[in-house]
């Protein structure tokens, strides 16, 4: 595994974000990687955000009005096979660290909570979830036709289950 450059920003003030928490976080993108066999080395941005900030950029960027819990912004264009399309460029290259940008993942830890209650799981597997579905995205995947969602979701499943992250 190359090297994994992870910006955590906590811009909430709803829960309190333990070194527990930003290590878990880490691990999930870790273990994304390796699933996906992504060997590059790679800064991936997370931000934490409450229910109201997530509503805001959900509407800014996807004109949405609506809080979801969590929101992927890649960088990178993959074909069929993910594989990256584009030649490393100003807007995907971190040249002062030699990485590949990857992308921002932008999660609601007041929609996480909320969630891990209707689901009966622990508050740390649905951020584990929330990691592990947006790093496929920033990876190329999607789940708009059901084949391709039950390839994301055998992917994110994988990633829990080897960092013990179950029901």
């Amino acid at each position: 595994m190359k090297k994994v450059e992870l910006v955590l920003e906590n811009m909430q003030e709803i829960m309190a974000v333990s070194d527990q928490l930003k290590a878990l976080i880490e691990d999930v993108i870790i273990q994304a990687l390796e699933v996906e066999a992504f060997n590059e080395a790679v800064e991936i941005s997370v931000s934490l955000v409450d229910n109201e900030q997530i509503k805001e950029i959900n509407r800014e960027h996807r004109r949405k009005d609506a809080v979801t819990d969590v929101l992927s912004f890649p960088m990178l264009q993959f074909d069929e096979e993910h594989h990256v399309i584009s030649e490393y460029n100003i807007g995907d290259y971190n040249y002062d660290e030699a990485l590949l940008v990857l992308g921002d993942i932008v999660i609601s830890m007041e929609r996480a909570k909320q969630q891990a209650m209707e689901y009966g799981h622990s508050f740390e597997r649905e951020i584990g979830f929330l990691t592990a579905h947006s790093m496929f995205h920033l990876l190329g995947y999607d789940h708009e036709a059901a084949s391709e969602a039950k390839i994301m979701r055998s992917k994110e499943e994988a990633v829990l289950q080897k960092l013990g992250l179950t029901r």
